[in-house]
């Protein structure tokens, strides 16, 4: 519009030209004629205003993170119509909606979740140990250098199960059941009831070795000292000899060196390996359970496995796979998520 009005072509046939009202060419050149080539920069702005101020979000916010007994009223959670009502009786807003209200409390990092559980550890030797784990974590990934006698490979080991033979709850994709859906739909799937389970248990011993980020596994009948250390020797022989390796577990009994029975301890000796045991009721330190989330999310959520020829398959599948997508992005966000430590 500039260049044109610069050769001195009519406002008229400018705007002919450039498919807009003539309003809008003399606006134009009016403000380049002020502003010079500044006016021509765009102007972005932020779009609608906030409905809701800086203090009116801080008071929502702490509202919501607040529980509804603490306000006398006989609830043991918010949903977003009471928060709502609630928000608008004590005079805090005019008015929300309850989208305005999900999306203003994930704006501000509340969301709705699920109470889990938290057992504090009474370890007497708590905080060596924790400090002891963590160290060998720092030193396979790489942020800590070992000296000179430590491991230089880590496995966090554990055992996964029982495995039944149930049907584990999980989520399908199915037609959605309404008139006008599907009107030739089949019957939603159903879990089957399991009344007598007669075939036993199995048990998955697993490694996860955090220097290479491979999961190993094994399933066996039985959890005792002898399973437990078929695992560890296997994991060993992955190793040269002079390399030290470090494994850590909790305090189950067949992982445990007792008066009775030094197997353990003696093995570990001989074979050039550390055996780091997490503090007592401290299994969240042990990496391996984020692993476990993710098998039983991955392979057997929405399963009902016959046999467990048929289930152990499926886990010695699923971990082929896991060791070759070790960077699926849903897998790591997954174990990202459960990984405590």
């Amino acid at each position: 519009m500039v260049l044109l009005s610069a050769q001195k072509m009519p406002v008229a046939k400018i705007a002919e030209v450039t498919f807009t009202s003539e309003d809008r060419v003399r606006d134009v050149i009016h403000n380049f004629n002020a502003d010079g080539f500044d006016s021509l920069y765009p102007k972005y702005v932020g779009g609608r205003p906030r409905t809701f101020n800086l203090p009116e979000r801080r008071e929502i916010k702490k509202l919501a993170k607040s529980k509804p007994v603490e306000h006398g009223l006989p609830f043991s959670t918010w949903s977003l119509s009471k928060l709502a009502d609630f928000l608008v009786a004590e005079g805090v807003v005019d008015d929300i909606s309850h989208e305005g209200l999900w999306v203003l409390l994930r704006d501000e990092g509340v969301s709705f979740q699920r109470l889990k559980t938290w057992k504090t550890s009474k370890d007497p030797d708590y905080a060596v140990k924790k400090a002891r784990v963590e160290h060998l974590y720092a030193i396979a990934d790489g942020e800590v250098i070992p000296e000179p006698g430590e491991p230089t490979v880590v496995f966090c080991l554990d055992e996964f199960g029982p495995l039944n033979l149930m049907p584990h709850p999980g989520r399908h994709w199915a037609a959605i059941a309404g008139k006008n859906k599907d009107p030739d739909r089949e019957p939603r799937p159903r879990r089957r009831a399991t009344y007598n389970r007669n075939d036993g248990v199995r048990h998955l011993f697993a490694a996860h070795d955090l220097t290479r980020d491979r999961l190993f596994g094994h399933v066996k009948p039985r959890k005792k000292r002898t399973q437990f250390l078929e695992l560890c020797r296997y994991l060993r022989s992955l190793h040269p000899a002079d390399v030290r390796i470090a494994i850590v577990c909790d305090n189950y009994s067949p992982h445990l060196t007792t008066k009775r029975c030094r197997r353990v301890s003696g093995w570990a000796e001989a074979n050039n390996v550390e055996i780091a045991y997490t503090p007592t009721n401290s299994s969240w330190i042990n990496r391996i359970e984020a692993q476990f989330t993710a098998l039983r999310y991955f392979a057997l959520d929405g399963t009902d496995h016959r046999s467990h020829r048929e289930q152990g398959s499926m886990i010695r599948r699923y971990i082929i796979w896991r060791n070759r997508h070790a960077d699926d992005t849903r897998l790591r966000r997954i174990v990202a998520k459960a990984n405590v430590a």
